[in-house]
């Protein structure tokens, strides 16, 4: 059966998360994407800890034979080629295979693809239906020129971490790497309807995400400035006023979710409680009223929660009562969850150098019913693939691919 991008042939020149989370999704819906790194490799993400080499996993200085896990996780699903594209001969080959493909996923600093020739004008030139994608973190051009645009520095300028954390604590980051991961989400969702209209134009285009614009649309769900406006707090910790109760709460042995916003489960809740007269009282009898004492109400419900284990707290809210009602689990425990693994959300990264020892990964949280999609092929050594490309796809002589390999341009 085929994958729903089979055919689909995507030239990758991205690095670090945002780029490289891009093409791995188009990878896993079966698009052929040739990964382009300069000779010795270009992407940082090669020297993240932790490393796997002779001795399994570790935290120490990379050593020869050693690789990062990051690039097994990031580099699934994708051939890799050698070129060095500050050569002349490189921009050259690099256009060369621009007219081979059908999209170009790219995340380089602001102006670099100008200065180095490879960008969507030039690539168009070359071939006027490529789909070009851009990640950039502010766009292009910048409103900030000068500043590198790292997930944190994005999560501040976006207003996120403003909105995240206690509310008499400070701004918080986001405990993943929100800004870098959203971006390509967006990135793939573009590429996907330009082939659309590519399919029924014949026409390519340029597709430009950038991670400030991706988060702050994210933040007007919430319609913070009416909330700014009215003098409520912007922060409210493991708690959401305005649906309240809802939010966490500590149990014996860890904490636990509970939602109980409609009137059902507040009854519910209440009844667990021992107060079911709050129902009719007039500070807690409409969703309105509960937002203003919703820190009445979180003390109440805390302090029942306190003096019962979370798997208590479960069956006495959701499975006694239909009450919406989670333990809050650990990372190690997802990852380690059979139904997740089963469904595909996260795996377990198979690589001859891993050997016997153990690591999880990304899954591709997408099924489709006719079309199997996922994360299955190992991640490539650096320039595995150049024979397969310079030689089969481009037809390179074998003299010229030594002579381009003793310039260091391949």
């Amino acid at each position: 059966m085929t994958r729903p991008l089979e055919g689909i042939r995507v030239l990758d020149l991205t690095v670090a998360l945002s780029g490289p989370y891009g093409s791995l999704l188009l990878g896993g819906m079966g698009a052929e994407v040739i990964r382009v790194e300069a000779p010795g490799g270009s992407d940082l993400a090669r020297t993240n800890p932790p490393f796997v080499g002779a001795e399994g996993i570790h935290f120490g200085a990379q050593r020869d034979g050693d690789v990062s896990l990051t690039n097994l996780n990031r580099g699934r699903n994708k051939k890799s080629i050698t070129l060095d594209l500050k050569q002349p001969e490189g921009r050259a080959l690099l256009l060369r295979l621009a007219r081979e493909c059908d999209v170009l996923i790219e995340n380089m600093s602001e102006g670099t693809t100008a200065k180095l020739g490879v960008d969507y004008e030039c690539v168009r030139a070359a071939n006027p239906k490529i789909v070009y994608a851009s990640i950039k973190a502010f766009g292009e051009p910048s409103p900030m020129p000068h500043l590198k645009g790292m997930d944190i520095i994005v999560q501040a300028l976006s207003g996120i971490m403003e909105v995240t954390g206690e509310r008499d604590g400070p701004p918080t980051r986001w405990g993943l790497p929100i800004a870098d991961m959203v971006a390509p989400l967006y990135a793939v969702n573009g590429i996907l309807g330009a082939l659309i209209h590519r399919g029924r134009t014949g026409e390519g285009q340029q597709v430009m995400v950038s991670m400030l614009d991706c988060l702050a649309s994210l933040l007007a769900e919430e319609h913070f400035d009416t909330m700014a406006g009215a003098g409520l707090p912007l922060r409210s910790g493991n708690f959401h006023d305005r649906l309240a109760p809802f939010g966490v709460y500590p149990a014996s042995d860890g904490h636990v979710a509970i939602v109980a916003f409609s009137p059902d489960w507040f009854a519910s809740l209440l009844d667990v409680l021992g107060r079911p007269e709050l129902a009719e009282d007039p500070r807690y009898a409409s969703r309105g009223a509960r937002m203003q004492h919703a820190g009445d109400i979180n003390a109440l419900i805390a302090a029942w929660t306190c003096q019962r284990s979370a798997d208590a707290v479960v069956r006495e809210l959701l499975v006694e009562r239909a009450v919406p009602c989670a333990r809050v689990r650990t990372p190690r425990e997802v990852l380690a969850d059979p139904v997740l693994l089963q469904s595909g959300a996260v795996v377990r990264l198979a690589h001859p150098r891993l050997g016997d020892t153990e690591a999880t990964g990304m899954g591709l949280p997408i099924r489709f019913s006719r079309t199997p999609s996922q994360f299955d092929q190992p991640a490539a050594d650096l320039g595995s693939s150049n024979d397969e490309v310079y030689r089969t796809l481009l037809g390179l002589a074998d003299d010229e691919i030594a002579r381009l390999q003793a310039a260091r341009t391949i």
